[in-house]
């Protein structure tokens, strides 16, 4: 069974660079060859394949689009996109680790951060020496993170900060944390914290049905003193993490996309194969009707992605544009690996089939970094200039 089939009904591939398309069937043969024979046994034991990742490192798949001098790839969005493809043509929950690694550690550090915070932490970040992990999202604040309650304070030449942060991607194995926290004037700061230092705790958050090849976290800081050579100086109140999750959202577009492409091609593998009343599943209408569909979504999920990501390198694109792309195409791929598991019959719901796992996955993906309602709600305004959440 072929999950790496290619589908390009309106030749996508033309659009592409030489070097994108190369950048892109490198991951996808390694992708192939290193994580789709392991990937079911992790996701059904709970654990995360800490073996790649000195792999993800050498291959520069860490922080793509972060410049060559700090240890980056130096490559453009649409690369750095179809890299979040094809990884999560196997699976959202590496593809998270990845996302979280680049687009929400070492972003906010490479816009952020000093130059003495780049030179020692990217090049590391990049080559996946160290780990980080991106806290926002707090207990009672998801979807308003304008609400924190995570706050830090002076002390000398030091920041005490305390707070609790909820479902932290990477938290329980990771280096470093970029922390969110108000200060006494009420401003949004933004930190490099070492999860070492005393105060800082991050139990992870078990029993989940969804994206289990991925460590998922809750951060707890009690008292815990950071110094200012580590706090981000160049960040501009609630308006930096929002920028950190731009970029993220960013690659989810993309990586939706993979999840939903391999979903098609296995059931269109299945449905060839599959003799129902003496012919292949495959030849009936109903089966084509629901393969048309599917085709049809990812098309139009490829064209989002690619026109966002030309306009992401040109310096034109904007949040809402991003959102549609993320809404859009998270959606569509939830939908269409929902219905590929009908087309797998009882097989559909073993770890055989890769269907039902994706599903399970892409439920988070719908609500992590903005929910489908929320992104709703920004292309709502951006259409109507009337804020509905307010």
């Amino acid at each position: 069974m072929n999950t790496y089939k290619e589908l390009d009904f309106y030749n996508i591939n033309a659009l592409l660079e030489e070097d994108e398309i190369m950048v892109r069937d490198q991951v996808r043969a390694w992708c192939e060859d290193r994580l789709m024979p392991i990937i079911a046994e992790h996701w059904e034991a709970g654990t995360f394949p800490n073996h790649i990742i000195p792999e993800l490192g050498e291959l520069g798949l860490l922080g793509p689009s972060i410049p060559e001098e700090y240890g980056g790839g130096g490559m453009n969005s649409v690369v750095y996109g179809l890299i979040c493809q094809e990884i999560e043509r196997v699976d959202s929950g590496i593809r998270s680790f990845a996302s979280v690694q680049g687009s929400l550690v070492m972003y906010p550090i490479f816009t952020f951060g000093s130059e003495e915070q780049k030179k020692n932490y990217l090049p590391r970040l990049a080559s996946g020496e160290i780990i980080g992990c991106f806290g926002l999202t707090e207990p009672d604040f998801g979807s308003d993170p304008g609400g924190m309650r995570s706050r830090c304070r002076r002390d000398g030449d030091d920041w005490i900060l305390d707070g609790r942060k909820m479902w932290i991607t990477n938290g329980t194995v990771s280096d470093i944390a970029i922390v969110w926290a108000r200060d006494e004037d009420n401003q949004v700061q933004g930190f490099i914290v070492d999860c070492k230092k005393e105060g800082f705790s991050a139990p992870e958050q078990k029993h989940k049905w969804s994206l289990r090849c991925s460590v998922t976290s809750e951060l707890v800081l009690e008292e815990v003193r950071v110094a200012e050579a580590d706090r981000l100086p160049n960040t501009s109140g609630l308006k930096s993490p929002l920028m950190c999750l731009t970029q993220a959202r960013y690659g989810i577009a993309w990586g939706a996309v993979g999840a939903a492409q391999a979903c098609l091609f296995e059931a269109l593998d299945y449905t060839q194969q599959r003799q129902i009343f003496d012919k292949p599943l495959a030849s009936y209408q109903l089966t084509q009707q629901k393969l048309a569909e599917m085709a049809t979504e990812i098309t139009k999920a490829q064209l989002l992605v690619w026109r966002l990501g030309r306009m992401k390198d040109d310096g034109s694109m904007t949040p809402q544009q991003v959102s549609m792309a993320k809404r859009n195409n998270v959606k569509a791929a939830l939908d269409i690996a929902r219905e590929a598991r009908t087309l797998l019959g009882a097989n559909g719901i073993t770890l055989e089939y890769h269907s039902g796992r994706h599903a399970c996955n892409l439920e988070t993906v719908l609500t992590y970094e903005g929910t489908h309602e929320i992104h709703t709600l920004i292309i709502g305004q951006a259409v109507t200039g009337l804020p509905a959440y307010r």
